[in-house]
């Protein structure tokens, strides 16, 4: 037996003797990963793997913004506390259709009510078995055939309502409204198609200010719907929910929005410890991920619409919609055309990361077309070329081309160009997948795998994936000099339809290092790995103006020589006005790097410090502080300096421009 199936199947013994009756006694956990129990500290929980290899294979999971907020659509998932707001759209809405919020509340979408109209207004989704719309079963198979690994719904939003048969919150939906068991609907419907369980709980901001526009309620029962009970009685219902959800559906990941950081720090540490231990009874690993409160080495942080400008370890997680108005439904909502939802996924798996992605159900039940064909054409593109994606790993580099995606949380999915490319690897690192975002045309350039950055001596196949699920056509024309690898492709025009198409590059052995070649020559792009922006000089600016960062075009501005100053340090010395970097001479954390006429001193003297990868740290030698770009994704923003560190703020790459 392997070590790593040693580690992975480990036998946890406790034994006690019952000394009285002279019997030995052992109790035994199996347990994947991890220690065999945890305590509520931080020590202890932070040594649970946060991201199994389960996760690290799925890669796309599907969740839903979908309960009593659905029900006016209107707005947004917010309107239950915009509609409290003097004067803001969501009760204007409200007190032209309902009334006034003080005599027609938020629960009134619970209880039912009629409108002013005279229409029956209530949460109550009803079965397809009993004559509705509603149908979980359909729902998760539309879930698999989008190629979710994972999905499940948001058990709890903001709002306080509990999608489950909950005895800690009597505001939930088998007391309520429907009188179902939504969340057990939900969890039986997507494990018998073979997914893992996501439940999402939005609930710590709850409590902590979204509804601090509503008038302090005269019963305990209002109170709690509100979260107007006091903070030691919110925060045990915070962890008693979360409690109730872990133990009644036990599920492989719990989502947590934002807010964690105003919840006690012992019911975070109750919770995570409760999880992990429920975990290891249950013998399966689970993800708790996070925006805030918990950290990374035990959790799996999230980017809310969004992602790193590079690849970032250790593994994480985005939330993206398909509609940038809104995560629930509303009338008249737009979405994302499916190409940029699919692109920013294969970004995303790029730079070591998962996607979870919201869609927003009717009240009723009813999955909108629109939203549908979203799901169907990415899972067409999975099941086609799925194994370019599932079960891959971040290579050495992420990609290449013009369109920047990602470089933080709330950036907008966009789609990609023939020009850019997005690499995975197997997991043994014998095959490297180059997915194109529009078809190359007759040649297909890799300027990544040029011959001054990598060494393709071991390349022994290159194969065109498509146009079904394990076809591929060899691709026997291929040349490698120092602008790229060269391609022949089958023809100028795309042989079949797709939204994206893929290289298999299958070597004998392990994939080639890149960044191995020498540093350029000539002139260099130097980009910086969070943001994936580039050192910017400006073009014709005034000696001590701040050095700044920009997208990738191509212009002068953009490009700088490397001359050599002696002793292991460059100049960097830019194109279009022929100054280079310099520190300053200010040695604090935060410092703004400058450009100046060339002098010769200390502070224009950069080392280079490999991290391996093609990644540098660009450390000065007049203040020991590294180029850092202060991860601001903004063009434009100036680039600071740090002390150097793990960062990759503090991480650059430098390949010929």
């Amino acid at each position: 037996m392997s070590s790593f199936e040693l580690s992975r199947r480990k036998l946890i013994a406790v034994a006690g003797v019952a000394a009285a009756a002279g019997v030995f006694r052992v109790r035994t956990a199996w347990a994947t990963e991890g220690p065999s129990s945890y305590t509520p500290s931080w020590s202890s929980v932070d040594q649970h793997p946060p991201a199994p290899e389960w996760f690290q294979d799925a890669k796309f999971g599907i969740y839903y913004h979908w309960g009593v907020f659905s029900v006016p659509a209107f707005g947004n998932e917010w309107y239950p506390r915009n509609m409290y707001i003097g004067g803001s759209n969501e009760n204007n809405h409200h007190k032209a259709v309902f009334g006034d919020p003080s005599a027609w509340p938020y629960q009134n979408f619970i209880n039912g009510a009629r409108d002013k109209a005279g229409n029956w207004v209530q949460f109550a989704p009803k079965l397809k078995s009993a004559g509705g719309n509603f149908d979980p079963n359909e729902w998760a198979q539309l879930f698999a055939d989008a190629g979710a690994k994972f999905a499940g719904p948001v058990a709890e939003h903001h709002d306080g309502y509990s999608m489950w048969n909950s005895t800690a919150n009597e505001w939930n939906s088998v007391r309520t409204g429907p009188k179902l068991d939504l969340l057990r609907l939900h969890a039986d419907a997507i494990r018998a198609k073979g997914l893992k369980l996501v439940t999402a709980l939005h609930h710590a901001y709850h409590f902590n200010g979204y509804y601090d526009h509503v008038p302090n309620q005269p019963t305990e029962s209002l109170r709690r719907l509100f979260g107007q009970n006091g903070r030691a009685a919110e925060n045990q219902l915070w962890y008693d929910k979360l409690r109730e959800v872990v133990d009644g559906y036990q599920p492989d990941l719990v989502y947590q929005d934002f807010d964690l950081t105003l919840v006690d720090e012992a019911q975070r540490l109750a919770f995570l410890s409760h999880f992990y231990n429920q975990a290891v009874a249950w013998n399966k690993d689970v993800v708790a991920s996070y925006k805030d409160g918990f950290n990374n080495r035990g959790e799996v942080f999230d980017f809310e619409r969004g992602g790193p400008g590079d690849i970032m370890t250790p593994y994480w997680l985005t939330d993206d919609s398909i509609s940038s108005s809104s995560w629930c439904y509303t009338t008249g909502i737009g979405y994302y055309s499916v190409k940029a939802m699919l692109h920013s996924l294969i970004d995303r798996i790029s730079k070591n990361g998962n996607m979870l992605l919201n869609i927003a159900p009717m009240a009723d039940g009813t999955i909108p077309s629109g939203q549908r064909t979203i799901l169907l054409g990415i899972g067409d593109h999975l099941k086609r070329f799925g194994e370019s994606l599932y079960g891959t790993r971040a290579w050495a580099v992420y990609g290449e081309g013009p369109t920047k995606m990602g470089g933080g949380s709330f950036t907008t999915p966009v789609e990609g160009t023939n020009r850019d490319i997005r690499f995975t690897r197997s997991k043994d690192n014998t095959v490297l997948y180059a997915t194109v975002l529009g078809w190359p045309g007759s040649t297909f350039t890799i300027t990544t795998l040029g011959s001054n950055r990598i060494n393709l001596a071991n390349l022994v196949s290159v194969q065109l994936l498509g146009p079904g699920a394990g076809a591929a056509t060899t691709l026997t024309g291929r040349t490698q000099d120092g602008s790229g690898l060269h391609l022949t492709m089958p023809s100028s025009n795309p042989p079949f339809d797709a939204l994206a198409y893929v290289v298999k590059l299958t070597f004998s052995g392990q994939i080639p290092a890149p960044g191995t070649g020498p540093l350029p020559t000539g002139w260099a792009r130097i980009a910086n790995v969070t943001t994936g922006l580039v050192l910017d000089g400006g073009g014709n600016v005034a000696s001590g103006s701040p050095l700044k960062q920009w997208n990738w075009d191509g212009s002068n501005n953009l490009q700088w020589q490397l001359a050599d100053a002696g002793g292991g340090y460059y100049r960097l010395v830019n194109r279009t006005n022929g100054m280079v970097a310099d520190s300053g001479g200010n040695t604090a954390n935060g410092a703004t790097c400058v450009q100046a006429a060339s002098n010769g001193g200390n502070n224009q003297q950069w080392r280079l410090n490999s991290l391996g990868n093609g990644r540098y740290q660009i450390v000065n030698r007049g203040t020991g502080t590294a180029l850092d770009g202060m991860g601001n994704s903004t063009a434009g923003s100036s680039v600071g300096l740090w002390a150097p560190n793990s960062s990759t703020n503090n991480q650059w790459t430098i390949t010929g421009a």
